[in-house]
């Protein structure tokens, strides 16, 4: 069987999944305190519903958006609100947070699957709102918005990723594993609500494993009414991008400033969908997640399930604490993350990963000058000229970018990956965005 992939551009950075790759998705224990931010998401933070000394429970309200977009944020624990302040942010630096301190003495909460099937789509799109459903694999946009396209661009395939083709991490890969079902179900939750009868999930063909078990999945569930098909992927970075996933599993190609929703499609992440079948289906918010802990200089890497607001520095003494030679941490991927620098950095809604790097894993080599090779042009899968954009920042004319298309760029990496001169190609492109916007 060929395997499906997009056709511009695309790099192969070393893999390095095999810490974790085999390791089952571990339920961290609570930790004593916790801090949720209140911004964790695309769109207008949240505003907190609750004040210092009050006592909340697991899964109740502790934020909410009042104006703009975005989703309503839950307490992941039964406890007492200790203080309203700021925590460290790996973008913003500090932003504002709710800190709860555990009740441990509270039992977990549990949740009892109920049937979804009768419910109209307007209910279950309330569902996924209020338990604070976004996008769990990329930026954090709110899926009830994603899940509500305009009339004007009908819909009729809903494409599941599960591609996960950033180095190191395996998060994606264990839930597909382990919550095939889960996952499976969500995919029928959201094409009942988009009325759609096509969904694709695409898997690279890395992970045979989790292509065996959700095709099996894919069978056990077979639907007259839907056609669920698996559709491997070749290995290639960046295949879980959405434009590029699209044209590898459909044909189609998303245009430049558009949505996937201009060709008809929607995109969801697999642990999205596992999310959102869990809102519906268990009335539970989101409110948890699982990330991928690796890199050679954490004592035990893992798959953990944490809860929303655990600090870095717990997971890593959790873990066994780090090993000599740290050179960098990152929170997410090393080709799309952020490096930090501070341990007491919360998880937020969107953290796939924490790497703990040593030397030998990170290029520590000082940036060069362009030498106008055009191996960032052949790399950008969105057929761009990272350099021009790069040399024009240096210039001082960030703002004349737009005409290499800066807004076009997701910043996967790509080009910084195969610049043989090491110039921070993506720094250029976010600043240039920055000042075109101001």
């Amino acid at each position: 069987m060929a395997l499906l992939t997009f056709t511009k551009g695309g790099v192969h950075p070393p893999e390095a999944k095999e810490q974790t790759a085999g390791l089952a998705i571990e339920v961290m224990p609570v930790p004593d305190e916790l801090e949720l931010v209140l911004g964790q998401h695309i769109g207008a933070p949240c505003t907190p519903t609750v004040a210092r000394r009050d006592q909340v429970q697991e899964g109740g309200l502790i934020g909410e958006v009042k104006k703009g977009l975005g989703v309503p944020l839950h307490s992941p624990v039964a406890g007492t609100i200790k203080a309203l302040g700021n925590s460290g942010h790996p973008m913003r630096v500090s932003t504002p947070s709710v800190t709860i301190t555990v009740d441990h003495d509270v039992p977990a909460k549990e949740y009892i699957p109920q049937d979804w099937q009768q419910l109209e789509v307007s209910e279950l799109l309330s569902m996924v709102h209020d338990a604070g459903i976004v996008g769990i694999g990329g930026a954090g946009f709110p899926s009830h918005v994603k899940l509500s396209p305009p009339s004007s661009t009908p819909i009729d395939t809903l494409v599941l990723n599960g591609a996960e083709c950033e180095p190191y991490i395996t998060a994606d890969h264990r839930q597909m594993l382990e919550h095939a079902r889960d996952v499976v179900e969500g995919a029928r939750i959201i094409c009942k609500i988009l009325g759609v009868s096509r969904c694709s999930v695409g898997i690279e063909s890395n992970k045979p494993d989790a292509i065996q078990v959700m095709e099996q999945e894919v069978q056990a569930v077979a639907d007259s009414q839907l056609t669920i098909e698996v559709c491997a992927l070749q290995v290639k970075y960046p295949q879980g991008s959405e434009k590029q996933l699209i044209q590898a599993i459909t044909g189609r190609k998303v245009p430049a400033m558009s949505l996937p929703s201009a060709v008809g499609v929607v995109v969801h992440n697999v642990s999205t969908a596992r999310a959102i079948y869990q809102a519906v289906a268990l009335q539970k918010p989101l409110y948890e997640k699982v990330i991928t802990v690796a890199g050679k200089c954490i004592e035990r890497p893992a798959n953990l399930q944490v809860k929303l607001g655990t600090k870095i520095s717990d997971i890593v003494n959790y873990l066994g604490g780090l090993k000599p030679g740290l050179t960098r941490i990152i929170m997410g991927g090393p080709m799309m993350g952020f490096a930090v620098s501070d341990l007491d950095i919360p998880i937020t809604k969107t953290t796939s990963a924490l790497l703990f790097l040593a030397e030998d894993e990170v290029d520590t080599n000082e940036p060069g000058p362009c030498i106008r090779c055009g191996w960032c042009l052949d790399a950008c899968p969105m057929g761009l000229e990272p350099k021009e954009i790069g040399v024009f920042v240096e210039a001082g004319r960030a703002e004349d970018t737009a005409q290499f298309g800066v807004f076009d760029c997701f910043e996967c990496g790509s080009c910084a990956f195969v610049c043989p001169m090491k110039r921070p190609l993506v720094q250029f492109v976010r600043l240039a965005k920055m000042k075109i916007k101001r």
